[in-house]
């Protein structure tokens, strides 16, 4: 934690962390085309939501449990979310035989 002159903690370097976490994950999901390095990146995006909610809960509101318990949330929501994208790559893959994005384009049968 960056403390100032005033022994205060500052709120940047966590907002500064979190945005280049979730540009990370922007950057995976807009330029592979492996469907398991875009769910890595969408998985990166919600890490760093969660990082920037409790960054803003630890600042802003003087009970800490509030934003714990939501960024659980988002903890079971991405467990759900890479649970459901799992299955459905390896259907995919199970029948296309391929998980390449550009291949894909065409989801008929």
């Amino acid at each position: 934690m960056t403390v100032t002159a005033d022994g205060l903690y500052q709120l940047q370097p966590y907002l500064l962390f979190g945005l280049l976490l979730f540009c990370l994950g922007l950057y995976g999901v807009l330029s592979r085309r492996n469907l398991i390095a875009i769910l890595i990146g969408v998985e990166l995006m919600l890490n760093a939501a969660s990082i920037n909610f409790l960054a803003f809960n630890n600042f802003t509101n003087p009970d800490a449990t509030t934003g714990q318990v939501v960024v659980l949330f988002i903890i079971g929501l991405a467990a759900a979310e890479v649970a459901i994208a799992l299955a459905i790559v390896l259907s995919v893959h199970r029948i296309r035989h391929s998980i390449d994005v550009d291949e894909l384009k065409d989801l008929k049968g």
